[in-house]
């Protein structure tokens, strides 16, 4: 089951990036100008209330993760997050590898 869940969401979040990219590479097109959209930007069109009171509520448990770990994720490209997620949650739902040198039939 867990399989399945990590294989259904990185299929998502690969589908998801790369609707990021095609709308990212729409938008510089028609700017005539490089347009990425950043996670900040995407949690601010999705959650407009609750995206505000993110950084009082991860300064308030700890002020030094906005810094280092919040800030930096926020200012990334969505698409690449979406992709590269995506692709680590498709890598976690491989199958197990059969090991070299056995049989498997008797």
């Amino acid at each position: 089951m867990l399989r399945f869940l990590s294989r259904f969401l990185g299929l998502v979040l690969l589908a998801a990036g790369f609707v990021g990219v095609v709308y990212d590479g729409a938008r510089s097109i028609a700017n005539n100008g490089l347009r990425v959209t950043t996670v900040s930007d995407l949690l601010f069109t999705l959650f407009k209330d609750r995206a505000s009171a993110l950084q009082g509520t991860v300064e308030g448990v700890a002020p030094w993760l906005w810094q280092i770990l919040v800030l930096p994720l926020t200012l990334a490209p969505a698409a690449l997050l979406g992709l590269g997620l995506g692709a680590f949650l498709l890598w976690l739902a491989q199958p197990g590898r059969e090991p070299v040198g056995f049989l498997s039939r008797p």
